[in-house]
C-alpha cells in the first residue's frame, strides 16, 4: 500500500484555512515530499508521519510558495537525527535556489545531493538506510519507484512529476523447476539478486513469473495545459493537478498567470484516462472552491477537491 497526504491545497500564499500545496508519499516507511512552501512542516507536524525518513524532495519550480519552507524543514530533518544523504530534485536553477535558501541553514548533519533538470527517469531502490538512486536499471527485480519528469508551461522553469511504483513478480515454482535452479538459491533469486553458484550464473528471471501492474501517481502544478501532459499522466491511478481558478470566467486570469481552471484540469484528466483527479493549488482569492467543483465533474466525473491533510491510500491490484 502507498499512503499519500496532501499537506496543503493553497497557492500563492498560505491562509488560515489552507497551507500551501505540497504532497507527501509514504511507502514502506520511506517518504518522498513534493514541494515545500511556507508552513509545509507545520502541516507535516499536524499529520504526524515524521520527518527523519524523507529521502527525496521533488521541487516543481522555484517560486516561493513552493520552496520557502525548505530551510526550516531541512533543519528539522537534521534535528530528527538523520545522517543519511537526502536528494533534492528540481528544474533548471534549483541548485542556486537551494544554496541560497540554505544561508539560514548552513550546517546539517547529513549531505544533500541535488539533481537539476533530470533528462531521464530516476529509478529508486529500497536500501536499509532509505530510498537510493539505482544505477543498474537492467537487472534489479525487486520493487522500485521510477520518477519521471515533464517540462511545463509556467512563468519559471517548472517540472511535472510522475511516480511509478513497480511490483515484484510472484515466485514461480514451475519456472524454477523448469530452469533447474537449485532450491538453495530460490530465496536470494526471489529477492532480485543474481547468484553465481558452482561456476554458473543464475538470474532472478529464472524463478519469477510475469510482470505485475504497479501504481502510477502524477503531480502537475503550476502550468497552462499543454498537449504533452495527457500522455505523461496516462493511466495514472491518482492524478494531483493544479486548479488555481474554479470559475470558468477566470479563464483570462489563468492564461495571464500561466495556471489552469478546474475545467481545464479535468479535461487533461479525461484525455489522460486517469482513475481519479484531485484538484489543488487554489487561489487565495477563491474562498469557496466547492461551489465550482461541477465545472470539473461536468468534464471528468471522478474529480475531487483537495483539502489540507487529505489522505489517500492506494493498493496494488492483481
Amino acid at each position: 500500500m502507498i499512503d499519500l497526504a496532501l499537506l496543503g491545497c493553497g497557492g500563492g500564499m498560505p491562509t488560515p484555512e489552507r497551507y500551501l500545496t505540497s504532497l507527501l508519499i509514504n511507502y514502506k516507511g520511506r517518504k518522498i515530499l513534493i514541494d515545500c512552501g511556507e508552513g509545509t512542516q507545520v502541516s507535516m507536524k499536524l499529520l504526524g508521519w515524521g520527518f527523519k525518513t524523507i529521502d527525496i524532495i521533488c521541487i516543481t519550480h522555484g517560486h516561493g510558495d513552493h520552496t520557502v519552507g525548505l530551510p526550516g524543514l531541512l533543519a528539522t530533518i537534521g534535528n530528527s537525527g538523520r545522517t543519511e544523504p537526502l536528494t533534492i530534485i528540481g528544474p533548471e536553477g534549483i541548485t542556486n535556489i537551494v544554496n541560497g535558501l540554505r544561508v539560514v541553514a548552513p550546517y546539517l548533519p547529513y549531505p544533500i545531493n541535488i539533481i537539476e533538470a533530470p533528462a531521464d527517469s530516476i529509478c529508486l531502490s529500497f536500501m536499509k538506510d532509505g530510498l537510493k538512486i539505482q544505477e543498474d536499471k537492467n537487472h534489479h527485480i525487486s520493487e522500485t519507484i521510477v520518477i519521471s519528469t515533464l517540462s511545463l508551461d509556467h512563468s519559471a522553469p517548472c517540472l511535472g512529476y510522475s511516480f511509478y511504483i513497480t511490483r515484484s513478480p510472484k515466485f514461480s515454482v514451475e519456472n524454477a523447476t523448469l530452469n533447474r535452479v537449485p532450491k538453495i538459491l530460490w530465496n536470494k533469486l526471489q529477492k532480485g539478486d543474481k547468484v553465481i553458484y558452482e561456476g554458473k550464473t543464475y538470474d532472478p528471471t529464472l524463478v519469477l513469473g510475469p510482470k505485475r501492474k504497479g501504481i502510477k501517481i502524477s503531480y502537475v502544478t503550476d502550468t497552462r495545459p499543454i498537449e504533452a501532459i495527457a500522455n505523461f499522466i496516462e493511466q495514472s491511478d491518482f492524478f494531483i493537478c493544479e486548479g488555481t481558478y474554479g470559475d470558468d470566467e477566470d479563464f483570462e486570469k489563468a492564461v495571464k498567470n500561466k495556471h489552469m481552471t478546474f475545467r481545464e484540469a479535468a479535461a487533461i484528466a479525461k484525455t489522460g484516462k486517469v482513475k481519479e483527479l484531485l484538484l489543488t493549488h487554489f487561489s487565495p482569492a477563491m474562498a469557496n472552491a466547492e461551489i465550482y467543483i461541477n465545472n470539473a465533474k461536468d468534464v471528468f466525473e471522478n474529480s475531487k477537491l483537495g483539502e489540507d491533510r487529505y489522505i489517500k491510500t492506494l493498493s496494488f491490484t492483481d
